[in-house]
């Protein structure tokens, strides 16, 4: 069973700030493999968006396939649980380009200890 618990879910139906639901968000993607699959999406997306509107604007259309496709991949093989997507759009579109952003510049593993995604040591 991955973490989708059903303290989880009510907390997934209760969240009324951006702090709150971003500490959630990260404890939803708890394995390397499927914060690995939402950077290659993330990356892909926005090579399709770089190229798409600047070279080839028909390449725009892969922009949600890629950046959707491997978080959705991630979370239904990997983690087992639900992507925040559905219940938190913006949040979590946000979210996917934050955690993407902080792993790049290597800045993610703090934001990843307090929310108890990795050891406190």
């Amino acid at each position: 069973m991955g973490s989708d618990t059903d303290s989880d879910k009510d907390m997934a139906r209760t969240l009324r700030t951006y702090p709150a639901f971003w500490s959630y968000y990260l404890r939803e993607h708890r394995k390397p493999a499927t914060r690995g699959l939402h950077y290659l999406g993330s990356a892909l997306a926005l090579g399709f968006f770089a190229i798409g509107v600047s070279v080839e604007p028909g390449l725009l259309f892969f922009i949600p396939i890629a950046g959707y496709g491997f978080a959705w991949l991630g979370h239904l093989l990997v983690e087992k649980n639900k992507p925040a997507t559905f219940s938190y759009p913006l949040w979590s579109l946000y979210s996917d380009f934050r955690m993407f952003g902080l792993w790049i510049t290597g800045r993610l593993k703090p934001h990843l200890k307090r929310a108890g995604v990795l050891d406190q040591a």
